[in-house]
Formats: structure tokens, sequence, C-alpha cells
């Protein structure tokens, strides 16, 4: 009823492998939290050079660092120590110009302008580094957009204000910056929001769409040459009506949409632009919020402000909408033709009702509208992508590996390219050269930045950053994939991760660790970090299991969708048969079993503990255990209904029988419980639920809540470090040897 698919040639290779970890150290726990990842990569438009965005945590400051790197290839072709472009520790989303002699980035930095002069910040700016800001948070930390050399020297500051700049695109000769915020409002207009309303919410009411801008790069460059001087002749150029706003100057509008723009994208010929709009308040509520858009930039562009027409308004373009479907897309990207705009899908069908289906690529026409599937009959999850040539490289997943693939055009499979076992992810290609550069691990390679030639030289790719190289010393934990068959059949796979130099021995404590999605799955990659901490609990002792459930991605649209419409029930038996089949064969200890997961692995979590007694501990964060309040508060509404066969009024069986709570007095497993006190993706009011229901029926429990967190533990690296501390000790007191 189970196989393995052991990667090691031999038995004296295992021996030898064995022997020579004996010599090195374990991982640590602080080890593991100062471990660096890779939010962003972009390489140069000529391949030789290389931006990096690292993450990492800043214990004195309590946030996470984000700076830029860059590496650049040497005159004689050798590689150059990477060098820190910036250090302001809040800067991300770096796109090159494409003439290579600007990198463009995001920066929610204050800058001297916007500074009090009692403080001392020195420009440091006070953000978390956190994508998903606190909507409440100060009007200084906000993204604007920045332009630095790849020769190094200061940031210069392009955009200024209250609203954040959402997204930005270069045009094809790299003189104009294209960019959007929320549309701005005069200091009129906020006075009378404030005398009117103080400090109350009109939540939907007082919502705002977007503006696209177009800024000229040489004349925002000279402005800020010669600041403050500049300031009396930029009044002079504006509107009477925009001169107390905080409009950047010489920025023209070209365009608005009553939606948030996303991802904005210039074709490769500049006469075009094109966006993915998302709903003002991104709740996935109404599908046709997520619709992709495009502008033509050469016809009914607004003409600058001037002496001589200050008084006129500006004729603004009107986006064309070229989808019209039951789907998030994502991941926009020009095909190389300037006609074909290429994008994956995050929920939903494009081609009827909603449906969950796993990530494929596909291109819309922008010229007919029409959208065509890249690669129809590849099984796989596409994870990254980028264009390469008058086609694609690819980044997808099938089962637990994820590796490198091209395809030349919609109608031809995707090909797959030699490359190491492991994980390839964040794909950037480059329009004049052959290279690539992707992030790349393995469960005992922690995650590098490499570049390779060429797609077809993968075995020979280099590593250009080497931040986690002090983990790559330690004796890492060693795995491969297991299978079994669940009760109809079907065949499921997962990971079997064993602790240091234990690989394959049996009877051993079992931590079943459910990744989150549910569309997603885990595989060999190397992660540590407060989500996937599966490297720690190994290194602890524990036989780490993740089970790649019905739902996961890398097995197929099938495989996915039997989730539907049992969103617990039917993975839950997946799971727990998966347990069983490590017990029979010995693997796992029956009388030292734990569970957890974080988000739909929480869900999951807090549904197995209802099942069984087998379980001696539980781990579990923004997890839900009933569906309508989550329904309702869930910025993700989509895919709960259509997990569950409607919405609660529609199916109201369905919402009560795959709930957690209705059987909670079954549990008897003491449970740990975790939450960011702002989530709104998994309302933090499901775990004070479930740890009030486990507290009245006298079932062991913790909970911790992490003030200023949303979903994601993103603001303060020390809450996402206590977080597994605790989850850890949890799991020893109860179910550890």
């Amino acid at each position: 009823m189970h196989s393995f698919k052991n990667y090691f040639l031999c038995a004296a290779l295992l021996t030898c492998t064995l022997a020579s970890a004996d010599s090195k150290p374990k991982l640590s726990f602080d080890e593991c939290f100062n471990s660096v990842s890779y939010p962003a990569i972009a390489l140069s438009p000529d391949g030789h050079s290389v931006v990096v965005v690292t993450e990492r945590a800043d214990w004195d400051r309590q946030i996470f660092r984000h700076d830029l790197w860059l590496y650049r290839e040497s005159a004689k072709g050798n590689d150059a120590p990477l060098i820190q472009l910036t250090q302001s520790g809040h800067d991300t989303d770096p796109q090159w110009s494409p003439d290579g002699r600007w990198i463009a980035f995001l920066s929610e930095r204050k800058t001297d302008a916007d500074k009090d002069p009692d403080s001392d910040d020195k420009g440091k700016g006070k953000g978390s580094g956190n994508k998903n800001k606190d909507k409440n948070a100060d009007a200084d930390d906000v993204d604007q957009l920045y332009l630095i050399s790849p020769a190094g020297g200061e940031a210069i500051p392009l955009t200024q204000g209250d609203e954040e700049v959402h997204t930005f695109s270069w045009s094809a000769d790299s003189r104009t910056l294209y960019y959007a915020t929320r549309n701005p409002w005069t200091k009129t207009q906020k006075d009378d929001y404030k005398k009117l309303w103080k400090d109350v919410v009109q939540y939907r009411a007082s919502e705002r769409g977007d503006t696209i801008f177009s800024l000229d790069v040489a004349s925002a460059l000279a402005r800020h040459t010669a600041a403050p001087a500049q300031d009396t002749t930029d009044s002079e150029t504006r509107k009477d009506s925009d001169k107390d706003s905080d409009l950047t100057p010489g920025a023209h509008p070209i365009a608005t949409t009553p939606l948030r723009v996303d991802n904005l994208v210039t074709s490769p010929d500049g006469t075009k632009l094109a966006f993915l709009s998302n709903a003002i308040n991104q709740r996935q509520e109404k599908y046709d919020d997520y619709e992709i858009y495009s502008l033509d930039l050469t016809q009914n562009m607004a003409q600058p402000p001037s002496a001589a027409n200050a008084d006129s308004k500006n004729i603004l373009a009107t986006p064309r909408r070229l989808t019209h479907n039951q789907a998030q897309e994502v991941q926009l990207h020009w095909a190389s033709d300037s006609r074909h705009i290429l994008f994956t899908v995050e929920v939903g069908d494009v081609a009827g009702p909603y449906r969950d289906l796993q990530p494929h690529l596909y291109s819309v026409d922008s010229v007919t509208a029409s959208v065509e599937q890249w690669s129809k009959d590849f099984p796989g999850q596409v994870e990254s992508y980028g264009p390469y040539g008058a086609g694609i490289l690819a980044s997808a997943r099938i089962g637990t590996e994820v590796q490198i693939y091209s395809a030349d055009n919609p109608s031809t499979d995707l090909h797959k390219f030699t490359g190491w076992d492991g994980t390839y992810e964040k794909l950037s290609t480059a329009p004049h050269s052959q290279r690539v550069a992707f992030i790349y691990s393995s469960l005992q390679k922690p995650a590098e930045i490499y570049i390779a030639d060429s797609p077809d030289k993968l075995n020979q790719a280099r590593p250009i950053t080497a931040f986690n190289e002090t983990l790559a010393e330690k004796d890492l934990p060693q795995g491969h994939p297991f299978t079994w068959k669940a009760d109809d059949g079907t065949t499921v796979e997962g990971m079997l991760i064993y602790p240091p130099g234990k690989l394959d021995q049996k009877n051993l404590p079992m931590f079943t660790f459910i990744h989150g999605g549910p569309a997603d799955a885990d595989g060999n990659h190397f992660a540590a970090d407060w989500y996937q901490w599966y490297e720690l609990a190994a290194t602890n002792g524990w036989l780490v299991f993740e089970p790649n459930y019905r739902g996961s991605t890398g097995y197929g649209d099938k495989f996915l969708e039997q989730i539907v419409p049992q969103i617990v029930s039917r993975p839950g038996k997946d799971i727990l048969e998966g347990v069983d089949a490590l017990v029979k064969a010995g693997i796992a200890d029956p009388n030292h079993l734990a569970v957890g997961g974080y988000s739909y692995g929480a869900y999951m979590t807090n549904w197995l503990i209802t099942q069984t007694t087998r379980f001696k501990a539980a781990v579990t964060g923004a997890g839900a255990v009933e569906h309508v309040a989550n329904w309702g508060n869930d910025d993700t509404t989509f895919d709960d209904a259509y997990f569950l066969g409607g919405r609660p009024w529609e199916a109201p069986k369905r919402y009560h029988d795959e709930a957690a709570i209705f059987q909670i007095d079954k549990v008897k497993t003491p449970t740990h419980i975790v939450a960011g006190a702002d989530d709104i993706r998994v309302a933090v009011l499901e775990d004070y639920l479930l740890e009030h229901a486990l507290s009245s029926l006298g079932v062991p429990n913790a909970l911790l809540i992490f003030p200023g967190e949303g979903h994601d533990l993103a603001k303060n690296p020390w809450h996402g470090k206590i977080k597994v501390r605790e989850e850890l000790n949890w799991l020893q007191k109860y179910a550890g040897n």
C-alpha cells in the first residue's frame, strides 16, 4: 500500500554521507531565523547584472529588512563581489530601465522633506517592511518611487505625498516612468472629509479608484538637483485646483479607473500599457474586480499642463478591458510580439464558471481579446515564468519537484531542461540575453540565487549570493517522497524528512506538518522560517511527514478539484490514511504522533483533532473552525463558497458538516494556537473561538496573539521566532520522547 522513491545511488554512498555528516554541527534555532530570503530578483537587459532583494530579520529594530544588492559581471567575464545598493531596510520591487542605466524601485523610507525636524530618524523610515500594511498606518509609511544608478550613489526620490505607489513600469525608451496611486485628494478635500467624519471610516463609501501617471525621468532628476528652489516653478505649472495637492511635481495623469491598478507593464514596442485591476479594498468579492486592461499610449493621451493650457482639462485615455472571466489573473508580462499579454491565474477559471485549477500559463490577444492556454496537456503547476525569445521559460511543479521548462508557443508542450533535483523559483529573464537567473534550493541546499548562461546549462549555473552559506555547512535533514493509497484507490504523495543521521530509520516520533493553500504542495526544497520550519522540527528529532493531500498542486486539476465540496473531510481522510501507512510500515511511532499547520494547514489540523485522538499534540495557527463567519470575514470569499458548494444560505448543511466546531467535544489533543491580531485572511475571531471551546472542555491549550500582524507574520521577526519556539516546546511536552 505504500512505496518509496530513494534518490541515493547505493549503500556505500549513503554510508559515506552519514560518516561525513558526523563532523558537522546541527542547525541551531537562531541560525534558522537568521537565514536570508529573496523576495525578488531582476536580471539586467543585457544579462550581465542582477538586482537582488534580500529579506532578513533586524532584531534590534524589530522589522524585516528589505535591501537591494547588485551582482555585476566584471569586464573580464568573472563574477564580481555582491554590492549593497541600498541600506534603508525598506526597498523592494526593483526594475531595470530598458537601457540598463537606472534601477527604479519602491521604498517606504522617509525623504528629508518628510522627516520631522525633531526626530532622530536619520531617514531610515518607520515602516515594518510588511507589504500588507495596516490601513491606519502613518501616511509617511507608504511606498514611493525611487531611482538609483547601478554604479551606486544615493537613491533619488521621484514621487511624493500621502498616496502609496501601487505599481510602476518603464517606458520602452527609458525616458518615462508610469505609475499608479489612489486618486489623490487636494488639501481642501482632505480637510473637508476630516471636518465631517473626524476619524470615522466610511467602509466602501469613501473608497477611491486609481490614477495612472506618467513622469518624465530627465525632468524629475533635474527638479531633484535644483530642489528646493524648484518648488515655486512647479506650482506655477499646475492647475489652480491642484495647487494645494501633494501631487508629485511633473506627474501627468494619463488614465483613471474605479479599481486599484496592479502589475503595470509596458509593451516592448512602447505603444501600450497593460495592468491588472484589483478591488479597492483588496477583498475578493466580485469577479469583475479582477481583470486585465490595456491602454493605448499613442491615442487620447493627456497633455501636460502648461501656462498656455493651465485652465484646460486633460483628456484621459480610457483603459480597454480585455478579459471577462471568473478568475484572478496574476504575473503579467508582454510577449515579445507586443500584441499578446502573458499571465497566470491564482484562483478561478478563465474558460467558464468559477472553479479552482492549478496555476496555468495563458495569453490574451490585446487586439481581439481572445484568451489561449499554453501547453494544455501539462499536468503540473506553473509557478513562475518569463518571456524568452518568442516563447517562455517557466519553473513548474510536478509532484515534489519544481524544474525549469520552455515552450515556443501556446500549442507546444512544455520542454523540461536537465537540472539539479530540487526547486527552481522566481525565474528572471532578459530581452537581450540567453541567460536566466533564479532561486534554487533542495532539502540539503539552502536557497541562493544562481545565474545560468542558458537554460540548457542549468547544471553549470553558478551561485551569485552566499547569504545562507553558514546553513549549508550544517548537518541538515535528509528526505524523500512517500506514496500511499487512499480509500478510493487514489495515489497520494508526500514528503518524509528525517532527523539528521537517521535517514530511513524506523519507529520515529512523527510530526505531520500540513501545508496551507490548499492549492500548494510540499517538496524537495529548503525553508527555515516561521511558516515552514520542518528543518528545525527534524533537527529536533522529529520525522516530519508533509502530505500533499487532495487539493494540492502538481498532480493535475482533477486531483486538486476532488476537495470540492468536502473541504476538510476528503483531504482529512488522505492525511490520516498516510499516517496509517507510516505506522503500519513501522516508520512512525504510534505513541509519539503530533500534527500541525498554519492557515489552511490549521483548518485541517483543527478538523483532524475532532476525527482522531491518536495525535498527542497539535499546533495550529490562523485556521478556521467554522465557515459561516469565516466566509463573511475572509478577504478571499470566491474559493470559500466554491469549496463548500455555495454561500452559507445556499449550502447550510455543508457549512455545518465540514466545520470542526460542531464536533469539538471529541477533542482530547492538547492544542497550541497562534494568530495575528489584524488578520483578515482568516479572522482572528476563529482562534478565539477555538481557544474558548477547548478551555470550556478542559482540553490543555494556549493562545498567542501577535499585535499588528496580519495573516503573514511579516512585521516583527520576533513574533515568528517566538511562535516556533513555543510550538517546538509544545510538541516536546505532549508528544516527544
